[in-house]
């Protein structure tokens, strides 16, 4: 085995138990500790991949804005109460029939993935001789254009959305 391949498995081993240790806390404060520990192991696992900007982008966006729009929430939340009533407790049979297709399906997808797919156009040479961020703009500009702009529309409208909810009555 060698150093890298080491480094893999630690950072799948711990994302997989970060993971479960996130969701199975009863505090939503501990959750999202839990979460942002996850987050730092993916940035890891994208830096492993020589994904340098996207390491960065998920350190910033997602470890950074994402986890404290998380900690917002949850403090406008009344937990006391929330933790005292009890909820779920007849939707069992539900959630379990649920689990129980979300799996057959989740199986069937898995073995329909290529380990090992065909090279693309962007090869590691041509990458690290360009330059990952450029790369990357190239990709999302020319071949993704139509899905970033349709991403940047819903946002847009989300936030106009907020604005409209959070605005005072007059």
């Amino acid at each position: 085995m060698t150093l890298l391949q080491f480094i893999f498995g630690y950072f799948a081993v711990m994302i997989t138990v970060l993971s479960l240790l996130m969701i199975t806390r009863r505090n939503p404060v501990h959750g999202v500790l839990w979460m942002l520990a996850l987050f730092v192991h993916i940035a890891g696992l994208y830096i492993l991949l020589n994904a340098e900007f996207l390491a960065a982008i998920q350190i910033i966006v997602y470890a950074g804005a994402i986890l404290v729009l998380f900690l917002f929430v949850i403090m406008l939340l009344n937990l006391k109460k929330e933790e005292s009533v009890k909820k779920f407790q007849k939707h069992w049979p539900v959630g379990v029939g649920t689990g129980i297709i979300f799996v057959v399906f989740a199986v069937s997808i898995v073995r329909k993935i290529e380990v090992f797919p065909q090279l693309g156009k962007y090869t590691i040479e041509a990458i690290k001789a360009e330059g990952n961020i450029m790369t990357i703009g190239k990709v999302l500009y020319t071949k993704y254009l139509l899905p970033f702009e349709i991403v940047s529309l819903i946002l847009l409208v989300a936030i106009i959305g907020a604005v409209v909810l959070a605005k005072k009555r007059i």
